[in-house]
């Protein structure tokens, strides 16, 4: 996994690891290998032998930084096969109880107020949390000081800690805080209100038309054999239809992505895709 313990990414890695172990006994460990958001550990699973050893768990980041990054020496979208996906989540916009607004309207009111006051944390260039704070400071016509992170972690810890503002994060490493009272929501970025914070409004509501999220699944080396494959989307699927898993991942706030790898696969050419376009149109620089 390419970003730290106890982020998003981490959290889907480690909800599906003990159930591979078990229906497959084989032991399924969680390597943490982050830097250059996320690339790190994409280019070590590109270059791992393909014999279902080695998996990612990837992320609308994989699918951001194949046109983000000018200079990649892989193709995400050709050196991995997908096996299956896991689950979407929202984010949150979320903010220090420090910071005097409670709605979206009164964030986006106190950012042209106080230009570049706002310091808005996130999980590193390319995430999807980054392409959804600049595109919400487009659509709002806000000016915002963003403050890239090596994950969701670290980022979660400084909001807390009243050192940044406010933060675009992925429901599930933030839940747990909102319900604590440690984190005011304003607004969820999804079509829709969410089960688990039934009383936060959708950001659409505010900024017309505008949507953010996040999703999670599994991808292993180029040339990994079919069979292999297909084993391990149909116990990844399983997984998806236990009622404790579906139980956590509706703890999350997130709902199960369940489909074969084809369809896998070509959720991840609309989202490269539809991101090459975000970038291409200048709403986030390539680096």
């Amino acid at each position: 996994m390419g970003f730290p313990a106890g982020g998003p990414v981490d959290i889907a890695g480690r909800l599906i690891a003990p159930w591979l172990s078990e229906r497959l006994g084989q032991p399924f460990s969680v390597d943490n290998v982050p830097g250059e958001s996320g690339n790190v550990a994409t280019r070590s699973v590109v270059r791992a032998a393909p014999d279902g050893y080695t998996l990612l768990v990837c992320g609308p980041v994989n699918t951001i930084n194949a046109t983000l990054f000018d200079h990649l020496d892989f193709d995400f979208g050709r050196d991995v096969v997908a096996v299956g996906g896991l689950y979407r989540v929202p984010l949150v916009i979320e903010v220090s109880p420090s910071v005097p607004v409670r709605t979206v309207g009164e964030f986006i009111n106190y950012a042209k107020q106080n230009p570049g006051k706002l310091r808005v944390g996130f999980a590193g260039l390319g995430t999807p949390q980054h392409v959804g704070i600049e595109l919400f400071g487009s659509m709002a016509a806000v000016d915002l000081t963003l403050v890239p992170y090596l994950g969701s972690t670290p980022a979660l810890e400084d909001l807390l800690a009243g050192r940044i503002d406010a933060m675009f994060d992925p429901m599930p490493s933030s839940i747990g805080h909102i319900k604590a009272g440690k984190l005011v929501p304003l607004a969820v970025t999804s079509s829709v209100r969410s089960e688990n914070l039934p009383d936060v409004p959708i950001a659409a509501d505010t900024v017309q038309g505008y949507q953010a999220g996040s999703w999670f699944g599994i991808v292993a080396p180029r040339g990994t054999p079919e069979a292999i494959v297909d084993r391990l989307n149909g116990t990844i699927n399983e997984a998806l239809s236990d009622i404790a898993i579906r139980a956590k991942i509706m703890e999350l706030g997130a709902s199960p992505i369940q489909g074969s790898p084809a369809q896998f696969t070509k959720l991840i050419a609309e989202e490269t895709k539809k991101y090459a376009v975000l970038i291409r149109s200048g709403v986030i620089r390539s680096k």
